[in-house]
C-alpha cells in the first residue's frame, strides 16, 4: 500500500498496511485528497469494501485509537476487552494481556512501575506464582487503561514542557503543552530501572530520568526549545557544569544536542511526575564518592582560615579564562573580532598577524563565544553530535596536560588515548604534537617503560679472499 500511494503518504493520507486515513485542512482540500487516493487505488487495480469506508468524518477509529482534529484517545472497544480480561493462568496468557496493555502505555502515567510485578512473572527461569501483589497490579492496570486520559496533539509553534521524576524502582516523564492557559498531556513515558541503576544516588537517578525522557521524545524535542521541570534543585547546574567527567560528562554531551532549559519546581507542585524525594545526594553514595575513595581522600572538614591567605579566584572560571585568552597574542585578535559581531575579517586585515592567528581565522565558522570565553564547535563525521571545545591559550597548555595525563585522574595513558581525552574538552594549535612531546618526556612513563633497547644492526663481515695459484 505504501508503494501504491507513494507521494501522498503524510501529505494527503496516512497508511498502515491496508488501513488508510485521508486528511485535509479544509473541505475542498479533503475532496481533492480523496480523489487522488481513489485514483491511485484504481490504477493499481485495488477494490474497497464500501461497508468499511467512512467519508467526511471529524472523528475516526484508527489503529485502536479515536482520532479527531484536536485530540487522540483510546478506543473504548479495545479498553473494554482489557476491562473484562480474566486473570491469567500461565505465562502465555499473561504475555497476551501485557501485549495489549503495552500498546496503550503512552496513555498511562507510570505504566512500567504499575506493570512491574507482572513483567517479573514473564522473565526466564521465573516460576509462575500469582501473588496478591500481582493481583493488585493486574486490577490497577485494567482500571487505569479503561479510564485513560485524552491526549493533546503536539504543536511545533508551542513550547513543550517535560516533567521528569525518579523513584527507587523506575523513572517517569510527562510531555505536555499549554492550551488556553492549561497544560494538556501529549504523552507519558516510564521505564523500570535495572539493578545497577537502582543503586544510583537520588541525583543520578533524577538526571537519568531527564536523559532517557529526552531521548524517548527526541522526535518531538529535537531542533526546538523546550522546558524541563524537575523537583531536584541540584540539576539546575547541569548545563553550566564546567568540567564534567565520566558518566555525567557522557549524559551532558547527549543533552548538548538539544535547546533545553532546566527549571526547578518544588515537590508539592510536581505531582504530575509523582515526586518522591527532594533530599540532596547522601554522602554515603558509592557513585558520587567513588573518586574520593579511589584516591584516599579524607572526609571534608571545616576549619578557620585567614581570608588574606586565600588564593586568587579560580583561574578556570569564565573570568579567569577570558583574561588568559586576551593575554594570548594569537587569540586576542580573534576574540575581539568575534565580540564586535561584524562578521569574519578579511584576509587583508589578518595579513599582519602571525601564522597561529591565521589558523584560527581559517576556523572562524566553528568558533563561538560563550560567557565571553572562546570555544570551538566540533561536529562528528555523521553530523549527529557536536561538542564545544575550550580554546586553550598557550599559557594554560601545561596545566591541561598535567591534569589529563600526569595527575592521579590522568592515569599516564599513552599518546593516542591522552590525545582523545584532551580533544573531548579542549582545543589549541599543535595540540597533537604537544601531547606527543609531553607523553614521551613524562618521567613517570619513562620509568615504567624502562630503557629503550638499542636497535639491532648488522655486523661487518670480513670479505673472503679468493685463493689463486701461479
Amino acid at each position: 500500500m505504501e508503494t501504491v500511494l507513494r507521494g501522498l503518504s503524510y501529505e494527503a493520507c496516512l497508511v498502515y498496511l491496508d488501513d488508510i486515513v485521508i486528511v485535509g485542512k479544509e473541505f475542498n482540500d479533503h475532496l481533492i485528497n480523496i480523489r487522488n487516493v481513489l485514483t491511485k487505488l484504481r490504477y493499481a487495480g485495488l477494490k474497497l469494501s464500501l461497508s468499511k469506508c467512512h467519508f467526511f468524518r471529524r472523528e475516526v477509529k484508527y489503529l485502536g485509537h479515536i482520532v479527531s482534529s484536536a485530540l487522540v484517545q483510546t478506543d473504548p472497544d479495545k479498553t473494554e476487552a482489557v476491562k473484562n480480561w480474566p486473570r491469567p493462568k500461565d505465562v502465555h496468557e499473561l504475555r497476551s494481556f501485557l501485549g495489549l496493555s503495552t500498546y496503550y502505555r503512552r496513555f498511562v502515567k507510570g505504566f512500567s512501575m504499575i506493570a512491574r510485578p507482572l513483567h517479573r512473572l514473564t522473565e526466564k527461569q521465573q516460576k509462575f506464582t500469582w501473588t496478591p501483589e500481582c493481583d493488585e497490579a493486574f486490577d490497577h492496570l485494567k482500571s487505569v487503561l479503561t479510564s485513560a486520559p485524552i491526549l493533546a496533539y503536539p504543536e511545533p509553534d508551542r513550547m513543550f514542557i517535560l516533567d521528569t521524576d525518579a523513584s527507587k524502582e523506575g523513572i517517569g516523564a510527562v510531555l505536555s503543552r499549554e492550551v488556553d492557559g492549561k497544560e494538556r498531556v501529549i504523552a507519558y513515558f516510564s521505564k523500570s530501572l535495572s539493578k545497577p541503576e537502582r543503586n544510583y544516588c537520588v541525583t543520578r537517578k533524577e538526571l537519568l530520568a531527564i536523559v532517557k525522557a529526552v531521548e524517548h521524545f527526541h522526535h518531538y524535542l529535537y531542533g526546538r526549545r523546550f522546558l524541563v521541570r524537575t523537583d531536584h534543585a541540584s540539576l539546575t547546574w547541569l548545563l553550566n557544569f564546567k568540567f564534567p567527567e565520566g558518566q555525567i560528562a557522557r549524559w551532558n554531551q547527549r543533552l548538548q544536542e538539544y535547546d533545553i532549559k532546566i527549571e526547578y519546581r518544588k515537590g508539592s507542585s510536581h505531582g504530575n511526575a509523582d515526586s518522591l524525594s527532594r533530599r540532596p545526594c547522601p554522602e554515603t553514595c558509592k557513585h558520587c564518592t567513588n573518586a574520593e575513595s579511589k584516591y584516599g581522600y579524607e572526609q571534608p572538614m571545616v576549619r578557620l582560615v585567614n581570608i588574606s591567605s586565600l588564593p586568587d579566584p579560580d583561574p578556570w572560571s569564565d573570568a579567569g579564562m577570558r583574561e588568559s585568552q586576551l593575554e594570548d597574542q594569537d587569540l586576542r585578535p580573534i576574540l575581539e573580532s568575534l565580540e564586535k559581531a561584524e562578521g569574519r575579517p578579511s584576509w587583508q586585515d589578518m595579513a599582519s598577524y602571525g601564522p597561529v592567528t591565521k589558523k584560527y581565522w581559517a576556523l572562524w565558522d566553528s568558533l563561538k563565544l560563550h560567557n565571553g570565553v572562546l570555544y570551538r564547535k566540533w561536529e562528528s563525521d555523521d553530523g549527529r553530535s557536536f561538542r564545544l571545545q575550550l580554546v586553550v591559550p598557550r599559557s594554560r597548555v601545561e596545566n591541561v596536560l598535567e591534569e589529563l595525563h600526569s595527575s592521579p585522574s590522568g592515569g599516564h595513558f599513552g599518546v593516542m588515548k591522552t590525545t582523545h581525552k584532551v580533544r573531548e574538552r579542549f582545543y589549541w594549535d599543535k595540540l597533537k604534537s604537544d601531547v606527543d612531546k609531553w607523553c614521551r618526556t613524562c618521567s613517570t612513563c619513562t620509568a615504567r617503560k624502562g630503557q629503550t633497547p638499542a636497535p639491532v644492526v648488522g655486523c661487518n663481515v670480513t670479505t673472503w679472499e679468493l685463493p689463486s695459484k701461479e
